[in-house]
């Protein structure tokens, strides 16, 4: 059933599916590893699958114009594909994949480069300087987050600064906002700041450490 819509609907055509090396996963008798013993007598399926796609995102600006098209960016290989025989909470058996994804960078140097301006610290409000390549892709809703230098994600700021609305100078080479002394850790500490592309969905660039 699922290999026919793959013929019929064009956004099935992408997905990517590992072989079925593991029995039908559907219908069991509760709490066992035996096939459905019920009136109906269900025929044995594999209903529980994992299908995947990867959206390059060179793939996606090359349409727009943004960038020449390149190899892809992001490739991922399944290394495994298995059910779970031993879990028998469901009529259903859990199936799980897990796989190898490589990443390669988009540029070699960065798309943003930034910096903290004179002493950072509680007492007063601080400035930030960046600057960017010519064919940056800038929106209104870039922003600028200050990081513990031992942050995992994105999400993990400590605070953050909007590129448009805190902008307080700008010339050919370089801009400058700046960020409320409320908002600074009073314990201070090891910090980077990462501007956030909302364009890309990733962080451009990177500062080098520095202290609060």
């Amino acid at each position: 059933q699922l290999n026919m819509a793959k013929k019929k609907e064009a956004f099935l055509k992408e997905f990517k599916e590992g072989p079925l090396q593991f029995k039908p996963t559907y219908k069991f008798d509760l709490y066992s590893e035996v096939y459905d013993t019920s009136e109906k007598k269900r025929k044995p399926a594999w209903t529980d699958r994992i299908l995947w796609k990867v959206r390059n995102l060179c793939e996606v600006a090359s349409k727009e114009g943004e960038f020449p098209e390149e190899e892809n960016l992001i490739s991922v290989a399944l290394n495994n594909y298995v059910s779970h025989m031993s879990y028998g909470i469901s009529d259903h058996k859990p199936v799980t994949g897990t796989f190898k994804l490589e990443m390669k960078p988009l540029v070699t140097d960065p798309l943003v480069v930034l910096s903290p301006e004179g002493e950072w610290s509680a007492e007063h409000d601080v400035l930030i300087r960046y600057s960017t390549v010519p064919e940056f892709p800038s929106s209104a809703w870039d922003w600028i987050g200050l990081f513990q230098v031992t942050f995992r994600h994105v999400n993990d700021y400590v605070t953050y600064a909007w590129v448009e609305d805190d902008e307080i100078a700008s010339n050919k080479d370089s801009k400058q906002v700046y960020m409320s002394a409320s908002e600074i850790p009073k314990s201070g500490g090891e910090f980077l700041l990462c501007y956030y592309s909302n364009n890309l969905q990733s962080i451009t660039g990177i500062s080098e450490p520095f202290q609060v």
